[in-house]
């Protein structure tokens, strides 16, 4: 099989199709909306605030699963709609 070369169009699809992308931007819109009220109950350094953040990022991140899979889906669905998702 001959190896395909690496260029922007490649990347910028593989990003739109990879489901991570969907969860890691969940995860961190998450963290930015959620972390600001729970950082108010008690206020603290910002060395644990920038804890909380990252604990609300992942928990966001890890919880999205479905939804990532779904947006991915959706999107291959639109740029590629002649093809099977398999």
């Amino acid at each position: 099989m001959k190896k395909r070369k690496l260029n922007l169009s490649y990347i910028i699809f593989y990003i739109l199709f990879l489901p991570d992308t969907y969860r890691i931007l969940i995860g961190l819109l998450a963290a930015w909306l959620l972390s600001p009220y729970v950082i108010e109950t008690k206020p603290m350094p910002r060395e644990g605030g920038f804890v909380v953040w990252l604990m609300i990022a992942t928990i966001g991140y890890a919880t999205s699963t479905r939804i990532g899979n779904m947006i991915s889906d959706w999107m291959k669905n639109i740029i590629l709609p002649a093809r099977k998702n398999s």
